[in-house]
C-alpha cells in the first residue's frame, strides 16, 4: 500500500489506541504509535491492534516503545497523561519537525507544552471513551465526536487541521474542524473539573456524586466558577454543563472517572490540568476560583499522603 500520510500517536492508552486503530483503517495512512508499555506495543506489532466493544476489527499499526524509532511524520497526536506531554513530544521532536501536532488530552495547558517543542499545534477535544483491557486490545466503550482547531499562539494551518479531521472521520471517529476549538475543550473541562475531583476524593462514581445532595451543591458551585471564567475569556460552551451532569447520571451512573482510577492506583492525577487550569485562567482574567483551588489543594494532599505526607 502506498503511503500518503504518516501519523505519529504518542501515548497508546485507551484514547491513543482508539485513534491509532481508526486512523490505520484509512487507505494511504500509515500509523506509528509510541508507548513505554512494552507488552502492549509488542502485542500490537506482532498481532495488530484489536478493537472490541463498540467496534470489532484489527488494525495494522507500527508500535514502538522508543520514539527514536519514529520516521518523519505529517501529523502527530498526543494522547499521554498531561504530566508526560513535554517529555513525549521532545522524544519525538525529530519526527514532528514538519508535522501538525494535536492534543486530545484531558484538561488545559497541554497545547502550551507541545508548542514549546514544535511550531504547528492543534487544539483538540474528544468525548470518546474506552479502556485497554489486555496488551494489544482496546475496548471501545462510548463513541463520541471530536473537535479540532488551531492553538492560537502556534497554530497549525487550516489545511492540516482539515486533513486530520477528515482522516479521523473516514476512519470512523466523527471529527469537526473548527476555527475556534476552545468551546468544545472547555465544555469537557468544566464537566470533568466539577465531578472528577469529588469522585477522586470520595471514591464515588460520577452518578453518585451528581445525586448526593451535599456533593451536588459543590458540583454546581464548581460549574458556576468555571462559567464565570469562560465568560471573562469569551469562550462559548457547546452545552450547559448541568445538562452534561444530568446525562452522566442517566447514562453513565457507575462511571469511575480517570482521576478516581488514578487515586485508586496511587498514581499522580491530572487535577493540575483540570481544576488547576481553570484556576490559572481565572487568575489571568481576574476571576476568583477558590473552589477549584481547593480541589487542587485537597487532591494534592491526598497524593502526598501516599508518600508519607512529603508534599506534592
Amino acid at each position: 500500500m502506498s503511503v500518503d500520510t504518516r501519523v505519529a500517536v504518542l501515548g497508546c492508552g485507551a484514547i491513543g489506541s482508539l485513534y491509532a486503530a481508526h486512523l490505520a483503517r484509512v487507505p494511504g495512512v500509515e500509523v506509528w504509535a509510541v508507548d513505554p508499555w512494552r507488552e502492549h506495543v509488542e502485542a500490537i506489532a506482532r498481532d495488530g491492534l484489536r478493537v472490541t466493544g463498540a467496534g470489532d476489527f484489527v488494525a495494522s499499526v507500527h508500535a514502538v516503545a522508543d520514539a527514536a524509532a519514529l520516521p518523519p511524520c505529517d501529523l502527530g497526536i498526543v494522547a499521554t497523561k498531561a504530566a508526560h506531554t513535554r517529555a513525549a513530544v521532545e522524544a519525538a521532536a525529530h519526527a514532528l519537525r514538519e508535522a501538525a501536532v494535536a492534543s486530545v488530552q484531558n484538561g488545559l495547558g497541554n497545547e502550551e507544552r507541545i508548542a514549546a517543542v514544535v511550531p504547528r499545534v492543534i487544539r483538540g477535544s474528544i468525548v470518546t471513551a474506552g479502556a485497554v483491557v489486555a496488551p494489544g486490545v482496546v475496548r471501545y466503550d462510548a463513541p463520541g465526536d471530536s473537535w479540532l482547531g488551531p492553538f492560537e499562539p502556534s497554530p497549525a494551518s487550516s489545511a492540516q487541521i482539515g486533513t486530520l479531521a477528515s482522516l479521523l472521520t473516514a476512519g470512523g471517529l466523527r471529527t469537526f474542524a473548527m476555527d475556534d476549538a476552545r468551546g468544545p475543550q472547555w465544555t469537557k473541562v468544566v464537566f470533568n473539573a466539577a465531578t472528577s475531583p469529588l469522585a477522586a476524593l470520595t471514591g464515588l462514581s460520577v452518578g453518585e456524586v451528581g445525586t448526593h445532595p451535599e456533593l451536588r451543591v459543590q458540583v454546581d458551585a464548581l460549574i458556576a466558577e468555571a462559567l464565570a471564567v469562560c465568560e471573562a475569556a469569551g469562550i462559548a460552551l457547546l452545552r450547559d454543563p448541568a445538562d452534561a451532569v444530568a446525562e452522566a447520571i442517566e447514562e453513565a451512573y457507575g462511571h469511575r472517572p480517570s482521576m478516581l482510577q488514578d487515586v485508586v492506583a496511587r498514581r499522580p492525577t491530572e487535577v493540575d490540568a483540570l481544576n488547576g487550569g481553570i484556576a490559572a485562567e481565572g487568575a489571568r482574567r481576574g476571576v476568583a476560583t477558590p473552589l477549584h483551588a481547593a480541589m487542587v489543594a485537597l487532591v494534592h494532599g491526598l497524593e502526598s499522603s501516599w508518600s508519607g505526607g512529603s508534599g506534592h
